[in-house]
């Protein structure tokens, strides 16, 4: 292996120290992801536009930054893949659709403006559900994502961040940025192998994103690692006046506290009434992070939840049609093409009347209530990040929802979480735990990730084959 060649599934705060010390130049990097993604792309599709000349320039720059004794800040010289649902000034914006006019937008979201100060270089736009609205990764207008874990069988790479989780996967970036309304950087991450995010609403901005369900939405990054993820928060968190949910966001620091002990922390664990309908190889998985958990000094607590898994995916999944149709629905009424199962997603909003959409937000606020009431004395809950491993895309079933199960609810009840990698399935394919906190406990559930993560080989394991 050449010394480049290791940094394929290298860590971003590897990845950046080897920049700023000399072993590795930005444009090197650059030149080399994008060599490996005209050779991978072909078949993975994770990618909708690649930056190629625009990130050799600003890779250039960045390296003559260094040698100036310049570095902007911690990620000087990495790069960072963007899901198309961001704006990003001078280049186009598709939200994974045909339907859009074509449009090149004439500013950057903040998250991206936050991510160049601090150094990224970006490398382009990946591929995501047609707006975001679905957990299998599938577009029919756009076409699917391959997930890098099996390159015999197209299996689904989960969404609807699909491309940004490929692309890390496949080592065709060093990190990528996704959203999460019901899963959507969890689910993808779960499936393949990584890191996922979900921030607590309004703790990132969405300036710049194209929405889909406003009480939902939230920015999220993927990465290989718990404390790639932490680094990517402290760059991109904080208040932003252009977006009002995210105006009283805290300002702080998450990775300088991630190694403190985890030992005596409480952990909610899922209760026997949620452990049906789940893969065999996930729920074995998911017993053994436990003991993991145990062995770290960690207490953990068995108690019911105050609402079902199922009927918090119900409410979610009515609010995010009622708000997808609000913000989306003159669109998808015209006669143009769409992937059907999204239009039918969007569509279903059109049933939803004010005063049922009152009484939804009104059950939203009563579960949020109960939720935080019951992990009263708990420091963090530890549930699968999917019920199921990556199914070929052949066998999906749109009008089944398996992958939204233990994701909605996090976003419906106003958590944050973290999904991290738990080992493999018989077949080789990925699977996940999640740890989820309280709204803004984003330190302490990466803290108890990091911890084990540390623990475990999982996140060391890479997709085989692709050279």
């Amino acid at each position: 292996m050449t010394t480049i060649e290791r940094f394929a599934h290298a860590s971003l705060e590897d990845t950046a120290a080897a920049i700023s010390d000399g072993q590795l130049t930005s444009e090197g990097l650059v030149e080399f992801q994008l060599a490996r993604a005209a050779r991978l792309e072909p078949r993975l599709k994770a990618f909708v536009e690649v930056y190629a000349d625009e990130a050799r320039q600003v890779a250039r720059a960045l390296d003559g930054m260094l040698r100036a004794g310049v570095r902007l800040g911690p990620l000087h010289g990495v790069t960072i893949a963007i899901k198309d649902l961001f704006e990003i000034e001078g280049h186009t914006l598709g939200a994974g659709s045909r339907a859009l006019p074509a449009k090149v937008s004439n500013l950057s979201a903040t998250v991206v403006d936050r991510l160049r100060a601090a150094g990224a270089v970006i490398l382009g736009k990946t591929q995501t559900v047609e707006f975001a609205f679905g957990g299998w990764g599938t577009n029919a207008v756009m076409g699917t994502p391959w997930n890098p874990w099996d390159l015999q069988t197209h299996r689904v790479p989960g969404g609807s961040s699909s491309g940004s989780s490929v692309a890390v996967a496949a080592g065709l970036c060093t990190a990528a940025l996704g959203t999460d309304t019901g899963g959507s950087v969890r689910i993808p991450a779960g499936l393949c192998g990584l890191v996922g995010l979900k921030t607590t609403h309004g703790l990132v901005s969405r300036h710049g994103l194209v929405e889909l369900c406003p009480t939902h939405d939230t920015v999220g990054p993927i990465t290989r690692s718990v404390r790639d993820a932490a680094l990517m928060l402290d760059v991109i968190a904080g208040p932003d006046p252009r977006d009002p949910a995210s105006a009283q966001a805290p300002v702080r620091r998450v990775l300088g506290g991630i190694e403190h002990d985890v030992a005596g922390t409480r952990v909610w664990v899922m209760p026997a009434s949620e452990r049906h309908a789940i893969e065999s190889d996930v729920l074995a998985l998911y017993d053994r992070a436990l003991e993991t958990l145990s062995g770290l000094g960690m207490q953990l607590v068995e108690r019911p939840l105050p609402q079902s898994l199922t009927e918090s995916m119900r409410i979610a999944g009515k609010l995010m049609s009622a708000e997808g149709y609000a913000n989306l629905g003159e669109l998808f009424e015209q006669d143009l093409v769409f992937d059907p199962h999204v239009q039918r997603r969007i569509l279903a909003g059109r049933d939803i009347d004010a005063a049922q959409y009152i009484e939804l937000l009104k059950m939203r606020e009563k579960a949020h209530v109960a939720m935080l009431d019951a992990m009263e004395g708990i420091d963090v809950c530890v549930m699968p990040t999917n019920a199921i491993t990556a199914i070929p895309v052949s066998e999906v079933d749109e009008q089944s929802t398996p992958l939204s199960r233990f994701g909605r609810f996090v976003n419906l009840l106003d958590l944050c979480s973290v999904a991290v990698q738990a080992g493999q399935s018989g077949l080789g394919l990925p699977v996940s735990v999640q740890f989820i906190g309280r709204p803004l406990a984003e330190p302490l559930i990466l803290r108890i990730a990091h911890a084990f993560e540390k623990a475990t080989p999982w996140h060391k394991a890479v997709p085989s084959g692709l050279g």
